[in-house]
């Protein structure tokens, strides 16, 4: 029903930046929140960033200042722009969507993300 392509994960020094892509296709409903979700190593998987269709941006407060969640201009698309990367921000990242009035989730591959130091 719907697919969660993410791109844009790889490897970066400490301090610098990567930006994320996901692209959602299939039955996405105008009304939807997109999100980042992110599971390191022995860790919990643990919400990032998450954006409704209608602009608003919720953060994690380790993230906070830091990352930027926005969404492309055809509304399927969610970027996350990470700047001043940490070592503990080394994880696998996923693309979320949640339709509206549904309480499920719909989860991407994941993409890997490791920031040396």
């Amino acid at each position: 029903q719907v697919q969660l392509m993410e791109s844009g994960g790889g490897l970066v020094q400490a301090g610098g930046s990567l930006r994320l892509s996901c692209a959602a296709s299939g039955t996405i409903f105008t009304s939807n929140t997109m999100g980042w979700y992110r599971q390191a190593p022995g860790k919990q998987r643990e919400l990032v960033a998450t954006i409704t269709s209608g602009g608003s941006t919720n953060y994690a407060d380790s993230v906070k200042g830091r990352f930027t969640i926005s969404r492309g201009n055809a509304k399927n698309t969610v970027y996350l722009q990470m700047n001043s990367l940490k070592p503990e921000d080394t994880a696998v990242y996923y693309c979320t969507l949640r339709r509206a009035y549904e309480t499920s989730l719909y989860w991407g591959q994941g993409t890997q993300v490791t920031v040396s130091s």
